[in-house]
């Protein structure tokens, strides 16, 4: 099949048939073969159809001269999947957002309600966390559970039928089992486990929210060498949250492990996002008492994301009652860096956003790699940020379509300015657009264009497994 689309591809390049669109002498940079050089780059349709050092011609020609041509960056842990999240992504660099963390029930619904209607490329996990709210008669309605879900374990039987839900979820593409072990205390280590035996079984990873982070006992270091032993066990696939919100001052130890782990032959990655705060649900299980010594924080370094109020013990009290999005500043700058800047840690956003407000990863997370860690600091290479935007992401998923600048790829790309690509998106204003992102296409189609969105455009696809 690829032989026959370049064979294709070839003959309209000698009929001198004009491309769909052509990117000219753009900076290409593909961090699969480690091009990098000025390049005109050619679609046709949803595919790139050529890549040449001469110049070519397209029925729709941009000039890209100075500006980085790059594969649109996939963010796996993205909540927010609304048509307002969907624009900040776009805005940012974004051209695929997968909801992997928590993930969602009925699957093929899910994926149903934004075929069609999408700005980007979506998809989500099997979540073990929405599976069970559903079966435990959860009664709060926000994204993690307070009531039933964190108050008592699930039954032998309740256990039996959440299973079954993810497993079921599973039948229709979704990409992965998500698990929150630190938003569901009470679920016994015996059904966590049955969940990797799952994925192992159906050849899916399992995307986890491990069960504490910081110093204190039992911290980062104990949350991961609870799933390490469930990989061990069941021989599943792990890919672990933030790995900067679980260690902030071990971070460093944390990302040894999962090195050395690596070297043993166990299918292990990890991810972080590029800011030195984290954010939850303040109604959950993550700030239940004693999150003070747990942490490390207080209530001034809490900050309510509806009005970027820092709190106090009565405002804490009462925001915890109704629930609701606070930041939390506690990651060391110095750790959220190491993260950033090392070569196999992915970028991924942990965005959430409503109505402009939020964190300003939701908005930002992409551009400030590029500008403030690779330009400014140069933590990075850009090569290496790219890669660790597009091409890593990819292949923790076994997409070979996406993550890529070559010939026969899907037209997912982001062309940026490098001298000026930043991030604009801040704690007290998060619902900012980013700057210096001039041109994403997905599927071939822009919906940005002259570093504006583009109206009445939906080329956004379900990613499914």
């Amino acid at each position: 099949m690829r032989y026959v689309l370049l064979t294709l591809m070839a003959a309209c390049s000698l009929l001198g048939q004009p491309y769909d669109v052509v990117l000219v002498n753009g900076r290409a940079m593909d961090p699969e073969t480690n091009l990098d050089a000025v390049r005109d780059i050619a679609i046709n349709g949803n595919r790139i159809a050529a890549i040449s050092a001469s110049p070519l011609r397209g029925r729709v020609e941009i000039d890209a001269t100075g500006m980085v041509v790059a594969p649109g960056f996939i963010d796996l842990h993205q909540h927010s999947q609304t048509t307002e999240a969907y624009r900040y992504k776009a805005m940012d660099g974004v051209t695929t957002a997968l909801e992997l963390e928590v993930g969602v029930s009925a699957v093929r619904e899910w994926y149903a309600a934004r075929d069609g209607k999408a700005l980007i490329n979506f998809g989500a996990t099997s979540g073990h966390i929405p599976a069970l709210k559903a079966v435990m008669h959860e009664a709060y309605d926000g994204l993690v559970p307070r009531d039933a879900g964190v108050n008592r374990a699930p039954t032998e039987a309740e256990g039996r039928a959440i299973l079954d839900s993810v497993r079921q979820g599973l039948d229709p593409g979704a990409l992965c089992i998500g698990i929150g072990l630190i938003y569901t205390p009470k679920v016994p280590r015996e059904q966590i486990l049955e969940l990797f035996e799952l994925a192992a079984q159906r050849h899916v990873p399992v995307y986890v929210h491990v069960r504490s982070g910081g110093p204190v006992e039992p911290g980062g270091i104990a949350a991961l060498q609870e799933v390490f032993a469930d990989v061990l066990l069941s021989g599943a696939q792990l890919h672990v949250a933030h790995i900067t919100t679980t260690g902030r001052q071990e971070t460093r130890t944390l990302l040894r492990m999962i090195e050395e782990a690596r070297n043993r032959g166990f299918d292990i990655t990890t991810e972080a996002y590029p800011y030195d705060a984290a954010a939850t649900d303040i109604a959950s299980e993550a700030l239940a008492e004693g999150w003070q010594t747990r942490a490390g924080i207080d209530y001034g370094d809490l900050q309510w994301a509806a009005t970027g109020e820092r709190l106090t013990a009565d405002t804490f009290a009462r925001y915890r009652m109704q629930g609701g999005i606070v930041v939390m500043h506690m990651i060391p700058d110095e750790m959220a860096r190491l993260a950033v800047a090392d070569p196999t840690v992915m970028i991924a956003s942990d965005g959430i956003i409503e109505n402009g407000k939020g964190h300003p990863r939701a908005a930002g997370s992409y551009a400030r790699v590029l500008g403030r860690y690779v330009r400014e600091q140069q933590a990075l290479s850009l090569m290496d940020a790219l890669r660790k935007m597009s091409l890593l992401p990819a292949q923790r998923l076994a997409i070979y379509s996406k993550g890529r600048l070559q010939v026969g790829a899907d037209a997912d790309i982001t062309v940026f300015d490098p001298k000026r690509v930043i991030d604009r998106a801040t704690y007290d204003n998060p619902g900012q657009y980013s700057e210096g992102i001039l041109y994403v296409l997905v599927g071939g189609v822009f919906v940005v264009r002259d570093g504006n969105l583009v109206d009445g455009v939906a080329p956004g696809r379900g990613i499914h497994r």
